[in-house]
């Protein structure tokens, strides 16, 4: 079941989650270029976020838009 997280008003489904102490070399400095690296090798992934101790690889969830009539449709359940 994927997640999703809410930031600035847009919604992400979360594809992975990866500490931040993994890109951080002993001296406290990130290596963005390896974050790129994993944004680009993980399928569906087009953006990254960060929390207080992960980024977070991102899918953005686009605007949704109702093309057509509605009436007569019917949801479908599964049990």
């Amino acid at each position: 079941m994927k997640h999703w997280y809410k930031h600035n008003d847009k919604c992400y489904f979360v594809h992975r989650s990866i500490a931040i102490a993994r890109f951080t070399n002993n001296e406290g400095i990130i290596n963005l270029e390896g974050v790129k690296l994993w944004r680009n090798g993980l399928s569906f992934v087009d953006h990254v976020l960060r929390n207080e101790t992960h980024f977070l690889f991102v899918e953005t969830i686009q605007d949704a838009e109702i093309i057509g009539e509605t009436q007569g449709m019917v949801e479908e359940t599964h049990s």
